[in-house]
């Protein structure tokens, strides 16, 4: 089961992001990420494990941001490694998506899109969504 949550507001989105997040943690995960856009420019973070190891990474950046959108997730697609943890971005991180649910045929659109010349960064099934 994951968790989601999104931000648009007055506040540091990362901060609200989180705290919504652990509100949510009960629901047991194995990753955790949020995505925020400030200034045209999407800042992706992600960490494997407890919500701690993401915000000790958080700590390390300068986030203003008030728009982001946050995860945990139960690995269904892919282990549960940190390139697997959402959000997920297109090629040119323009777009992070984060989901629930699973893409059946996600295979045949991940091949489809890599014959485009799109690049995978995941074994997840969510990435084929914002490419």
């Amino acid at each position: 089961m994951c968790g989601i949550v999104g931000y648009i507001g007055t506040q540091v989105a990362q901060e609200v992001l989180m705290a919504g997040l652990e509100k949510l943690e009960y629901r047991g995960y194995d990753s955790a990420g949020i995505a925020t856009v400030a200034e045209g420019k999407i800042q992706c973070v992600r960490a494997k494990g407890k919500l701690y190891n993401l915000r000790e990474k958080l700590e390390l950046t300068d986030n203003i941001a008030r728009t982001g959108i946050g995860h945990t997730r139960w690995a269904t697609h892919g282990k549960p490694e940190e390139y697997n943890a959402h959000p997920q971005m297109d090629t040119a991180r323009r777009v992070a998506v984060v989901q629930n649910g699973i893409i059946e045929n996600y295979r045949e659109l991940r091949q489809q899109l890599q014959h485009r010349g799109h690049e995978f960064r995941s074994d997840t099934d969510t990435e084929v969504i914002p490419h």
